[in-house]
């Protein structure tokens, strides 16, 4: 059957991602820029259309507790929260993923320090990155709802076997509305095909314990097991793209995507919705003759190191845009990331890290411009890292 489209906003992208999916078990409390994606699925399972367990929690923390234990017992789960939300269901977020317990939460991103705001910015999800979870964050309200249905393919995938993060700006996606494609329900039901859970047992006959107490080198094995099932994900996630490709017709370049990069001898970073924008402020600044690319980041866990590297040696300078801030730097956090993963290249390459977007500011053409021309400057008289730029 042919897919269906229609005027989406974000939230109710992520809503009827999940619904294609359909999930055993749905658990989530409303919150700010979020409370629709719970609001859309209740109705559905409310009017028949969506045959799920859809259970009416008191808070986040009791959220998670309840995906944990549906995940446990086999079912697939589905779950959604934002900020404040994220916060406070930060425990049992930790143990989904080192249990190992796939399921897909949609976060649409807010800020979440004082000065109170319920506006957009990425510091929520950036915060919890390193709460063992993939990672992925969608330019716009398609590649919500597509990143929905590859997430549970990615997470269910017995080489990997993580929960995944699908992260969007609040407000800028979330509320507006977008042309979406929304496949048919069959194909997308061969597409995920049926979970299994194989690596625990939720038998009486067969008694298992679960998150016992551990400690020592048996920690350590757990440990080292969730980091390498992070590095397979690397190649799962650009498989199940291909895949998605061959099956729907769209692909999303996998684990980073690249616009005008392979002439190009500056780079502009992006991550989420801000990519649009940089897209048009390359095609500016290349009418304008300076050799600009893109590389859009997509995963933030696993980090997607060698592949950025490898795009970045060589080139006369680079530069970050950012929508959050890493408190230990002066820096933003995709940043300090991007720094890490080509810290062999920093001396040779002039680069500096810019921030902008927080409490719901926007990140404009001219902001990016102003980007690429602090470069190219600064490319021209390379004197390694640069001073943060504050896009205000």
């Amino acid at each position: 059957m042919a897919s269906t489209v229609k005027a989406l906003t974000g939230n109710k992208s992520a809503a009827i991602g999940a619904a294609l999916c359909k999930p055993d078990l749905i658990a989530a409390y409303p919150i700010t820029p979020q409370s629709s994606v719970v609001e859309t699925l209740a109705s559905m399972v409310s009017n028949g259309e969506l045959d799920s367990e859809m259970v009416q929690v008191e808070s986040e923390h009791s959220a998670m507790s309840i995906v944990t234990g549906a995940s446990m017992s086999g079912g697939r789960t589905f779950t959604a929260t934002s900020g404040n939300g994220l916060a406070l269901m930060f425990e049992p977020y930790c143990r989904q993923s080192t249990l190992r317990l796939p399921t897909v939460m949609a976060i649409a991103t807010r800020e979440m320090q004082s000065p109170h705001t319920v506006f957009s910015g990425q510091q929520d999800a950036m915060s919890i990155r390193e709460g063992g979870w993939i990672q992925v964050f969608c330019e716009n309200n398609q590649e919500i709802l597509d990143m929905i249905i590859q997430g549970y393919k990615i997470a269910e995938n017995h080489d990997v076997l993580l929960p995944v993060n699908v992260c969007y700006d609040g407000f800028y996606l979330s509320h507006l509305d977008e042309r979406v494609e929304i496949p048919d329900q069959d194909m997308v039901t061969d597409f995920v095909k049926v979970f299994n859970l194989s690596h625990l047992s939720f038998d009486p006959k067969y008694p298992m314990a679960v998150d016992p107490m551990t400690s020592g080198p048996r920690a350590m094995k757990y440990r080292e097991s969730h980091l390498n099932a992070m590095q397979n994900a690397l190649k799962v996630i650009d498989d199940v793209d291909d895949e998605f490709e061959k099956t729907f017709g769209r692909s999303y370049g996998g684990v980073i995507d690249t616009y005008l990069c392979d002439d190009a001898g500056l780079i502009i970073l992006t991550i989420g919705s801000t990519t649009g924008t940089a897209r048009e402020a390359v095609d500016i600044a290349r009418a304008a003759g300076k050799k600009v690319g893109l590389i859009k980041v997509r995963f933030m866990r696993p980090f997607p190191s060698a592949r950025i590297a490898e795009i970045l040696k060589g080139k006369k300078g680079f530069a970050v845009i950012d929508r959050s801030v890493s408190f230990g730097w002066n820096a933003g956090a995709l940043y300090v990331e991007v720094k890490s993963a080509v810290s062999d290249l920093i001396n040779e390459t002039p680069n500096f890290s810019a921030i902008g977007g927080l409490g719901g500011s926007d990140i404009t053409l001219k902001h990016v411009l102003n980007c690429i021309e602090h470069l190219d400057n600064l490319s021209k008289n390379p004197m390694g890292q640069a001073e943060t730029i504050w896009l205000d």
